[in-house]
């Protein structure tokens, strides 16, 4: 079985996703049942739901909608990694409101769409922070440059478990190795930040290739190790570089001389760890 921790879900008519007019091929619906049939002929056998960074007052919405779909039988999706603001005052009390609802898994801010002081921020610091002790999580999701930004979060927050989103968002159709290998392995260093391969497909040229993305697997492979990742689809946007089965095939082409123990572990151990799954 292999646990899906980035899925994405858009229902245009019911939640508001300012982001998507700039981004006409994904400005569309991606419902659960498009997604789910796919999954299960490629032996996905449960999800993580990854917030799509909705409008903030859908945020909860968002929450209700995707834990909503999980309660139908035979649902694939086991949990939510939701929305959140921590530069807001106001994140405590949501914290204890999802601290009340075991749907939720863990917790992400989308920083590269934010200035980069907003991650330097006091209060912001100070609320990552809070999710020690928690077992919520709290995804990365940067572009390379500002993963010296991300490094700064974990060693103020050492007791808190991250997850570094896309294997830092490399530009690989413009051969952004050099200016992306240092960090990444900067961040490795840190026991409590764990990596996500998702998402790289898209980051390459139109043709890509699986030579291409080999580089980039091998660097995160040998940084964080196979017991510090974990494997996600971002769909749809992963429909921007081939689509789900693409992805999942050139994934098993990636850990085609890795032992099995190792590739459970990145497709469905680290996860059921990470976020407590059954």
């Amino acid at each position: 079985m292999i646990v899906d921790t980035h899925l994405h879900l858009i229902y245009r008519d019911r939640l508001s996703y300012p982001w998507l007019a700039g981004v006409p091929p994904l400005d569309a619906d991606f419902t659960y049942g498009t997604y789910a049939r796919e999954a299960r002929r490629l032996g996905i056998g449960a999800a993580l739901h990854m917030e799509v960074d909705v409008a903030e007052e859908d945020i909860s919405r968002e929450t209700a909608m995707v834990a909503a779909l999980a309660g139908e039988e035979g649902s694939l999706l086991a949990g939510a990694v939701a929305s959140c603001r921590p530069e807001s005052p106001d994140f405590p009390a949501y914290l204890e409101k999802v601290l009340g609802d075991p749907f939720v898994r863990g917790l992400r801010r989308v920083l590269h769409v934010v200035p980069d002081d907003v991650s330097e921020g006091a209060l912001f610091r100070k609320n990552i922070r809070l999710l020690a002790g928690t077992n919520l999580n709290f995804d990365l999701c940067v572009l390379p440059h500002q993963i010296g930004k991300a490094i700064a979060l974990a060693d103020l927050a050492p007791d808190v478990s991250f997850v570094l989103d896309h294997c830092g968002v490399p530009d690989i159709k413009s051969g952004g190795y050099d200016l992306w290998k240092g960090p990444v392995a900067e961040i490795a260093r840190r026991p409590n930040v764990s990596v996500k391969l998702s998402g790289i497909p898209a980051y390459g040229s139109e043709n890509w290739t699986l030579e291409d993305l080999k580089p980039y697997f091998a660097h995160v492979a040998e940084s964080f190790g196979f017991g510090r990742m974990v494997w996600g689809s971002d769909w749809p946007v992963c429909t921007l570089g081939g689509g789900l089965s693409t992805w999942v095939g050139a994934t098993q082409a990636l850990l085609s001389g890795v032992g099995q123990e190792d590739r459970q572990r990145v497709f469905r151990e680290n996860a059921k760890r990470l976020w407590r799954l059954a």
